[in-house]
């Protein structure tokens, strides 16, 4: 009685849990449309929305504000799966999307399509930064992150190395990627750093609606082989005994998981740059909150990280008045203090 009591108020908590980043989401949502630093009314900003009103307003919401808000939705979904993925195939809390060095070699391509291929200027109108061949930085960003996935994930595979040793590969290929980009800008120019230095700030200012669509169907995909098979998640939690009596091939699986997140984590690198902290952070509270069932924690994950990352665009749209700050930026300095905090209450309990 009192075990069926306690998994009821689980499955009780876990739908509160839901349903309250459900409506955070659809709140902070609804909220970005309508805020800005163009002074645009509620009602101007609703008229806006369908279309009608002044024609600028009609700009401001439907080319700017909307695929803005699009991305953050997904980006910050794709994130968050990717390291809860990420965290339970290579059964470290520490890992994140950023753990097998696929934003660093992500810099790294957009780098050398900046710096070496001139795919960034300045304007000499007031300094206007601009990257003018975006679709070439994000083919270059993705194909180097693309790469780095393969030459991990290859050469774990083929050594039969474990979970612990890929991600120290992982690490040291991204610390090789970062010092490669740093030799590439020494020798930059300063406009043309510039634009370098521009690109790798998380910017969701820069997506448009084709970039939203190909970041959707990536995660839309990603999202439904993760929920598909979320018990085989569950199952590698209990070992790889439990694992095996369901038929699981673990190193293929764990492959083609591992694959899947990165690919994710490329694409939303290579679209609207590096954005820290979502796929390490939110994982980790969730687990906290509904338990490591992977149903309810992809679902509530995928919610979270959209929450977090409107949140913090519509912090990166207000903190300066006219000026959008990086919201990658904005997740680092809400990010970092958040995960202290979350290291030192579990030593707590672990005392």
């Amino acid at each position: 009685m009192t075990r069926s009591i306690n998994k009821m108020s689980l499955s009780t908590k876990r739908l509160v849990v839901l349903l309250i980043f459900s409506i955070s989401t659809l709140l902070l949502f609804i909220s970005s449309i309508f805020i800005g630093s163009s002074g645009m009314s509620f009602i101007d900003g609703l008229k806006a929305l369908f279309g009608e009103g002044d024609r600028i307003n009609v700009i401001i919401v439907q080319n700017i504000r909307l695929p803005r808000i699009f991305a953050a939705v997904i980006a910050g979904i794709a994130l968050s799966i990717s390291g809860v993925i990420m965290q339970t195939v290579s059964n470290n809390v520490m890992a994140s999307p950023s753990t097998l060095g696929v934003s660093n070699a992500a810099v790294l391509g957009a780098n050398i399509a900046i710096i070496v291929l001139g795919g960034g200027t300045i304007f000499s109108s007031g300094g206007f930064i601009d990257i003018n061949n975006p679709y070439i930085v994000s083919l270059f960003a993705f194909g180097f992150a693309f790469l780095s996935i393969l030459l991990v994930l290859g050469l774990g595979r083929i050594r039969r190395f474990n979970n612990a040793t890929t991600v120290l590969i992982g690490v040291t290929f991204g610390t090789f990627c970062t010092g490669l980009t740093t030799l590439i800008q020494y020798f930059a120019s300063d406009n043309v750093l510039s634009a370098a230095v521009y690109w790798s700030f998380g910017d969701l200012g820069r997506a448009n609606y084709i970039e939203d669509l190909i970041m959707l169907v990536v995660t839309v995909i990603a999202l439904i082989f993760f929920l598909v098979f979320s018990y085989r998640y569950n199952a590698m939690l209990l070992g790889e005994d439990s694992a095996s009596t369901l038929g699981i091939n673990l190193n293929a699986f764990r492959f083609i998981s591992l694959l899947l997140a990165s690919l994710l984590t490329a694409v939303v690198v290579s679209l609207v740059g590096i954005i820290g902290f979502i796929g390490l952070i939110v994982p980790q509270v969730m687990r906290k909150l509904v338990g490591n069932d992977h149903l309810p924690l992809i679902v509530g994950s995928s919610l979270m990280g959209a929450s977090v990352l409107l949140f913090s665009d519509i912090i990166a749209r207000v903190a300066l008045n006219g000026l959008a700050l990086p919201v990658g930026a904005v997740t680092s300095v809400i990010g970092a203090p958040a995960f202290i905090l979350i290291l030192l209450l579990g030593r707590r309990k672990s005392e």
